[in-house]
């Protein structure tokens, strides 16, 4: 089994002495270690499925990691094993545990939507930047640990002030609607085994050896989380890479590496540095870019794959010529290289580089995927249908009450839900509460009230119904009786209409598939479905198979990924480093940054950067990136740069358009 893997691969796969690091470069295998490691355990090591987790970032890392393990185990059994996401396996913890936290089983998991609404409540406004920053403060105060309490103590001016005494009143809505938002997950848990340690005790016994992936990204609470699970004894593997430690901004902490070497005096450290993907010359880049941060652990890597291509750096007129540019050079390189456009990825720092692509992109017909688009979880037509699932599983859940109540509309008007909320507010009860007590009904008139407890009661049918009755049956008559599909056609063109209403069919048919499931990670209840539908929404959507079409992505968004050819778009000073990431510890993000752009390349790497760039109606000049410059000069090739001899690049020009003319001439 382990004949495949190289001399620190296997040291790896085998350590089992004690707490262990795997430094792992960029693609240098780190996820076959963890697959054969898992393997390894079960096989010859004597571990059961069951007492082992292996923890990862994203849906997809999990489902690829379960995929392999199974294709290793030759037939044995991996029933029990927990391969999941942090978040998935918090969820999982407080399913078990809820009670000890004063929350029923059926808790509701609040996506970003609906906290963002009921922090709009308690602020009385509806400004959108005073929210997203009040979110951000909130999910920063969890991920670090720090209770409402502790944020109002050491809050040193009026604003902070201000916003723990918000995020106090926003944990007391949550915990009225027996809800749960993202960071919880993790926190939740956290706080639970500090305080009963006898139920740490019990899942210390149940999960024996934990291996975490991406290390360099976990953020203060998922570092205590793993410290609590695995114990005194410290039976894990955690593998990670502080030269991709990009994800600072939005909590993660790349000191939880150097952490781990003080609070496990025993741990031992294993370098990855051999390359399986890029070519020397990328690699020679990308360690001398990442050669100017102050290091953890010193690690270089290398690769047998050859010399490879130089490292085109393009200096375009403006962003309107780098986009042609970059299109044109894209379309040269497949027509001559035989290539497919899932080889090409185009990467730039934000979201908002990528329009100007798309249209040339669209305009020469080429197919595109853009990362960062619409969750298919995030589509009206189905958080609507996942209303009604929530409310089913949780009737507190207001949030949830609000839509199902008036999507579709079941003359529940604004006026019945706003009485109906003042009365749940006065009496400390949840809306679906409210609905009952007789002095609210007496105060409404008959119809209002009528039509109220005819939702009400529907909402009681189905809670009965999910607990026994098949999923696919129960969903089916749910559609029916609140006639969605009728509601599109009358609410949306047709087109639009029939487009969502086969998203809604699709999702139906999905829950229902998973929950008649016999594999080992199908849910057979309807209740834990649709916490776990909540979770997967909040993670990212359906992975389906990737189409044959050029990758657009944000480099936060491209980290684990790997393409042919990769076009690093926007190198310019104020740009990559970002104009507000100009302080030292922050350039040094961003170097981690400009570094995972170029590990993505597999064969060839074009760097461009604009002499002039359009930025709020004003055209500015702008600088290339101080990291164009600690690039290494020998493995470069300058293009329309005022510093290099322009005969350069017009003879290399003509010398790639004549071997393209003369393939074009080729007889068929």
């Amino acid at each position: 089994m382990l004949d495949k893997l190289n001399p620190p691969q296997r040291e790896a796969v085998k350590y089992l002495d004690g707490p262990l690091l795997v430094l792992a470069g960029a693609g240098s295998g780190k996820t076959r270690v963890i697959t054969q490691k898992i393997a390894y355990l079960i096989e010859e090591a004597g571990y059961q499925p069951r007492e082992i987790a292996a923890i990862t970032f994203t849906n997809k890392a999990a489902n690829e990691m379960r995929e392999r393990v199974n294709g290793l185990l030759k037939g044995a059994s991996s029933k029990g094993l927990t391969i999941a996401t942090f978040h998935s396996l918090g969820m999982q913890i407080l399913r078990q545990e809820a009670e000890l936290l004063g929350y029923k089983k059926q808790f509701s998991i609040l996506d970003s939507a609906d906290s963002y609404k009921i922090l709009s409540d308690i602020l009385s406004t509806t400004d959108k930047q005073l929210l997203r920053n009040t979110q951000w403060q909130i999910s920063g105060w969890k991920n670090a640990l720090i209770s409402p309490e502790q944020a109002k103590s050491r809050a040193d001016d009026d604003l902070t002030h201000a916003a723990a005494r918000v995020y106090q009143l926003y944990q007391q809505t949550l915990k009225a609607y027996q809800a749960v938002d993202f960071d919880d997950l993790i926190k939740l848990p956290v706080e639970m085994f500090e305080t009963h340690r006898e139920t740490l005790d019990k899942w210390q016994r149940k999960l024996k050896y934990l291996l975490i992936d991406e290390y360099q990204d976990t953020n203060a609470c998922q570092y205590k989380l793993v410290k609590q699970l695995t114990g005194v004894m410290g039976n894990f593997t955690a593998v990670g890479d502080d030269d991709q430690a990009i994800y600072g901004w939005r909590g993660a902490d790349v000191e939880n590496l150097r952490q781990l070497t003080q609070d496990f005096s025993r741990l031992k450290v294993i370098k990855l540095e051999q390359n399986y993907r890029s070519t020397i010359r990328i690699l020679r880049a990308a360690n001398q870019v990442i050669t100017n941060n102050p290091k953890l652990f010193e690690k270089k890597l290398w690769s047998e794959l050859g010399t490879g291509e130089l490292i085109h750096i393009n200096a375009c007129r403006d962003d309107m010529h780098e986009a042609e540019n970059v299109v044109m050079k894209l379309l040269a390189h497949k027509f001559e290289h035989r290539t497919r456009y899932q080889d090409y990825a185009i990467l730039y720092r934000g979201n908002h580089q990528a329009r100007l692509f798309e249209e040339k992109l669209r305009e020469h017909k080429v197919p595109y995927t853009i990362s960062g688009g619409q969750s298919f979880f995030d589509k009206a037509e189905i958080k609507d249908i996942t209303s009604y699932l929530r409310l089913i599983a949780n009737e507190d859940d207001d949030p949830a009450f609000i839509r199902a109540a008036t999507t579709p509309k079941k003359g529940i008007g604004s006026t019945t839900l706003e009485r109906l909320g003042d009365y749940a507010r006065q009496h400390n009860i949840s809306l679906f509460a409210a609905a009952f007590e007789g002095d609210l009904q007496r105060e409404l008139g008959h119809k209002q009230c009528e039509d109220l407890l005819t939702f009400c009661q529907f909402i009681s049918r189905l809670q009965e119904r999910a607990s026994k009755d098949p999923a696919h049956e129960m969903l089916s008559s749910m559609m029916e009786t609140i006639g969605y599909e009728a509601y599109l056609y009358d609410s949306e063109e047709p087109r639009i209409a029939e487009n969502k209403w086969k998203s809604v069919q699709d999702f139906i048919g999905w829950m229902s598939r998973k929950s008649e499931g016999t594999g080992q990670d199908d849910e057979r209840s309807l209740l834990e479905m649709i916490q776990t539908v909540a979770l997967m929404s909040m993670l990212e959507g359906r992975e389906d198979g990737e189409p044959d079409a050029v990758k657009l992505s944000t480099l936060h968004a491209a980290k684990g990924l790997e393409f042919g050819h990769v076009f690093l778009v926007g190198v310019e000073e104020g740009i990559l480093p970002h104009r507000e990431s100009l302080e030292d510890t922050k350039v040094e993000e961003e170097r981690r940054l400009m570094y995972v752009g170029i590990t993505r390349a597999q064969k060839s790497l074009n760097i461009s950067w604009c002499k002039k760039r359009k930025r709020a109606g004003e055209v500015e000049a702008c600088e290339p990136s101080r990291f164009i410059n600690e690039l290494p000069k020998d493995d470069l090739r300058h293009f329309g740069n005022p510093f290099n001899e322009a005969e350069q690049s017009k003879d290399f020009g003509r010398a790639r358009l004549d071997a393209i003319k003369t393939m074009l001439n080729k007889p068929k």
